[in-house]
C-alpha cells in the first residue's frame, strides 16, 4: 500500500483508516526547518521517509525482518524472499537478483539489502567476511531507481512518477487576481481561479466536487472590519474544501463566485498539520516590464521575513496572534501559536519560527 511518490497526506490518511494494523505511528521531523524531511515509523518493521519540499514518499526501509510481532513475509514476483521462519541471506539475494554493484551492501536499481541493523555511522560496524554466503540481511531499502545503482540522496526530491498523477504540482498566487493551479503530469492544462469571477460550478467542473462543503459561521474577524456596518453580505457564504489539494475557496452566498482563497503548507507540529495536503505555492510579483517572462516569486518554504520584504519592503505589516488550540483542551503542540500578517490583498499565517502555515488571498 506504500508507493514511492505518494504524498504524506495520503499515506497518513490511509494509516488513520487502518489503526487495527498500525496502532501507533511516530512522526519525526525537525521543528526548526520548513523543508524538513519527515519520517513515519511504523513499529516494528517500517520507516517511511518523505521529501522535505513536496512531502512525497522517497524511501521505504524494512527492518527486523524476523520479528514475529507481527510476522512479516516478503515476496518478489512469485517467490518468497523472507519470513519469520526463513531468514534472507546473501546467497538468497544473489540467486534471486543476480550480479550486484560493488560495496558492502547488495545494491540493485531501486532496492538494496544491508547486513547492518541501522544505517552506516549509527553504530560501530562489526567485522564481517564479504564472501560470507550465509550473512543475514538485516534491512531492505526501497527507493526510486538509479540506473548506476547508487542510492538516492535522502534530501533529493522524488522525480515525477505515476503515483503523482492528478495531484497539484504548483499554485501560483497573483495578488488581487487569483491563483493558477498546475497539476501532474507535467504539461497538463492549468486551472485559473479568478477572484470575483470563478464560480462554484467552475470549481466543480475543473477540480471535481470538494471533499467538504461548509457554511461560514465564524464571524470573530468582523470586529476587525474597517466598516461600521456588520458584514451582512457574508450571510450564506460557504467554503469548498479541497483537502487533497491543500486549498479552500470561500464562495459568495449571493453571487456564488470565489471571494477568498486559502492555501495550506501542511507544516508539522502545527494545529493544521495533516488536515490538508501541502500545496506548493508561489507568490508572484509584478514583472519588470511587458517582456519579462519570469517575474520574481517567493515560495512556500521561504521564511516570513523574506516574503515580507518582497510584499512590502520597508514597511512593518500589522499582525495579530492566533492560537488554534484554544478550543482543544489538553492539546499541546510545538507550534500552536501563530501570527497573522496583513498586506494589501493577502494575509500570511506564520509560526514563531517564521514558517508560513497558510496564505489567504482576498
Amino acid at each position: 500500500m506504500f508507493e514511492i511518490g505518494t504524498s504524506l497526506w495520503n499515506v497518513l490518511d490511509t494509516l488513520r483508516s487502518l489503526q487495527h494494523f498500525f496502532p501507533q505511528v511516530d512522526v519525526k521531523y525537525d521543528p526548526d526547518s520548513p523543508t524538513t524531511p519527515i519520517i513515519l515509523h511504523l513499529r516494528p518493521h517500517l520507516d517511511l521517509l518523505f521529501s522535505g519540499h513536496h512531502q512525497r514518499l522517497h524511501t521505504i526501509s524494512i527492518k527486523k525482518l524476523r520479528d514475529p510481532n507481527p510476522p512479516l513475509t516478503l515476496t518478489y514476483k512469485t517467490s518468497v524472499l523472507s519470513s519469520s521462519e526463513d531468514a534472507l541471506k546473501r546467497v538468497g539475494v544473489s540467486r534471486m537478483f543476480g550480479p550486484t554493484y560493488p560495496g558492502d551492501d547488495l545494491r540493485y536499481p531501486g532496492v538494496s539489502f544491508s547486513f547492518e541493523e541501522e544505517s552506516r555511522g549509527a553504530a560501530p560496524k562489526s567485522p564481517t567476511i564479504p564472501d560470507d554466503r550465509h550473512q543475514e540481511v538485516k534491512r531492505i531499502i526501497i527507493s526510486q531507481k538509479n540506473l548506476d545503482g547508487e542510492p538516492r540522496d535522502a534530501l533529493d526530491e522524488v522525480k515525477e512518477c505515476p503515483a503523482m498523477a492528478g495531484d497539484l504540482s504548483r499554485a501560483v498566487v497573483k495578488i488581487h487576481e487569483g491563483v493558477t493551479l498546475q497539476f501532474y503530469p507535467s504539461g497538463s492544462e492549468p486551472v485559473h481561479v479568478i477572484l470575483g469571477s470563478t464560480t462554484a460550478q467552475d470549481l466543480t467542473v475543473d477540480l471535481g466536487p470538494p471533499l467538504r462543503v461548509h457554511y461560514k459561521e465564524d464571524d470573530r474577524m468582523t470586529i476587525h472590519s474597517r466598516s461600521n456596518q456588520a458584514e451582512v453580505d457574508e450571510d450564506g457564504d460557504y467554503f469548498y474544501n479541497y483537502q487533497q489539494h491543500g486549498i479552500d475557496f470561500l464562495v459568495s452566498g449571493s453571487t456564488h463566485t470565489v471571494k477568498k482563497v486559502v492555501i495550506h503548507s501542511n507544516v508539522p507540529g502545527t494545529p493544521l498539520f495533516q488536515r490538508y495536503k501541502r500545496c506548493p505555492w508561489d507568490i508572484e510579483g509584478r514583472p519588470e516590464d511587458d517582456e519579462d517572462e519570469s517575474p520574481p516569486r517567493k515560495r512556500f518554504y521561504e521564511r516570513v521575513e523574506e516574503i515580507h520584504h518582497f510584499l512590502a519592503p520597508g514597511e512593518a505589516p500589522p499582525s495579530m496572534i492566533l492560537n488554534r488550540t484554544d478550543d482543544e483542551d489538553g492539546l499541546r503542540l510545538p507550534s500552536s501559536t501563530t501570527r497573522l500578517f496583513g498586506y494589501d490583498g493577502i494575509i500570511l499565517e506564520a509560526t514563531e519560527s517564521g514558517q508560513v502555515v497558510s496564505v489567504m488571498l482576498f
